[in-house]
């Protein structure tokens, strides 16, 4: 089964640029709280999440193309795997997040792009941003243009939660990550 270790040195192998593997570090300390909130085993979940973005640097027009094969000949199992393909539902994929880990990384992997966008913005970045600072941004579409907010609102229906929620334990595992 899939740990954080192995991802981590999957994605050594895989990606160089500071700013993605910042990305994938977010994303992992997001799916990590979510896997607290569902009760769920954190560190597979943050495995997960940090190992979404697999084969972004090298085929960024062709994401997930690349990901299934050397994924499974790495050794990461086919639920992993389709957890990962499941973050690009209906933009670059037809696998459609069925479980609460991969509905989660649907909604977080852009939701996260937003956070830590409002969290540079302030002076005292994670210690003290708030969901309601994080949805005021969310309403302003020129902010973290690139943050496809329609696959964050898919996401939290799908999870059949409320957004500030999810932005609250969003920022909660983030928090965590960059006050270590």
């Amino acid at each position: 089964m899939l740990n954080l270790k192995m991802a981590k040195d999957l994605i050594s192998g895989a990606i160089s640029q500071p700013n993605l593997i910042a990305h994938c570090e977010n994303v992992m300390a997001a799916m990590g709280a979510m896997a607290e909130h569902f009760g769920e085993d954190k560190e597979y979940w943050q495995a997960i999440g940090y190992l979404h973005d697999f084969d972004y640097e090298k085929f960024p027009d062709e994401h997930l193309a690349h990901t299934k094969g050397p994924l499974l000949g790495a050794g990461v199992d086919e639920a992993s795997v389709r957890a990962i393909l499941s973050h690009g539902y209906g933009i670059c994929t037809d696998v459609k997040p069925i479980s609460n880990l991969e509905k989660s990384l649907f909604c977080v992997d852009e939701l996260t792009g937003i956070i830590d966008a409002c969290a540079k913005m302030r002076p005292n970045g994670f210690a003290d941003l708030g969901a309601s600072s994080v949805m005021k941004k969310f309403k302003d579409k020129k902010f973290a243009a690139k943050c496809d907010r329609s696959v964050i609102l898919k996401g939290y229906e799908m999870l059949n939660m409320d957004i500030k929620e999810v932005v609250e334990i969003c920022i909660k595992g983030m928090r965590e990550l960059h006050q270590a």
